[in-house]
């Protein structure tokens, strides 16, 4: 979110803070008021009602983004062989064992998802201290350790979006770009949000979404009429 310069002030001033938008307006009002020298991004946060502290609460996942994401992923995979070679064909970036892990120790971190096989865990994990705090860790839940490796690089390449519920409660992503179409725009702004309505906890009760704010990089965010966006 933009610090109060004058031209996002120019744009503030534009907003009704009153009310709600619904998802077309909302997707107009951003293109139409953004005027940066780059692609902005298109960001959606989703304020729910689930407790960090709970373990099963923690929801966390991977989208697909169904018009992709406007950036070209730079994926490093661990694995050896045939998998190895499977994982270069679909287009990984880096490949390798050992090697990767010298690579990687040595601070030349140039990718943007991390991906192994199964068999890779016991290497991979000497670089936890490393990844992890990067997000680049991989991970079973996020289909990110699996042994279709192939498939997960092409899913990687093609975008998906990383939902993760942070420690205020609050799940945030990028997820395209603000010159894309509006229809490509609201479709990945239904498939990412419906994808995180389904993950709701059964341990929730009550109302799930307390807010739905979209926004560009350099913009200011936009409530969504929640009733709108339940229909996704």
């Amino acid at each position: 979110m933009a610090s109060s310069g004058k031209r996002y002030r120019k744009i503030a001033e534009k907003v009704q803070t009153s009310r709600v938008y619904g998802l077309a307006e909302a997707v107009s009002f951003l293109k139409e008021n953004s005027s940066c020298k780059f692609d902005e991004t298109v960001e959606v946060a989703i304020n729910l009602n689930l407790d960090p502290r709970n373990a099963d609460q923690n929801i966390r996942g991977m989208v697909s983004m169904p018009a992709g994401t406007g950036k070209q992923a730079r994926v490093a995979v661990f694995a050896r062989g045939t998998v190895a070679d499977d994982a270069r064909a679909a287009g990984a970036d880096f490949v390798g064992a050992e090697d990767l892990v010298e690579k990687i120790t040595s601070g030349d971190i140039e990718f943007d998802v991390c991906i192994a096989s199964p068999d890779m865990m016991g290497l991979v994990g000497r670089l936890g201290k490393i990844l992890g705090p990067k997000g680049l860790m991989p991970n079973p839940k996020l289909g990110t350790v699996t042994p279709n490796v192939a498939a997960a690089v092409r899913n990687s390449k093609a975008g998906q979006v990383e939902y993760r519920l942070d420690k205020n409660g609050i799940v945030h992503a990028g997820l395209c770009k603000i010159s894309f179409s509006p229809d490509k725009i609201e479709e990945n702004i239904k498939a990412f949000v419906g994808t995180v309505v389904k993950a709701k906890p059964t341990s929730v009760k009550g109302s799930y979404l307390k807010s739905v704010t979209l926004s560009s990089t350099m913009g200011v965010g936009l409530k969504l009429d929640i009733a709108e966006v339940f229909t996704f």
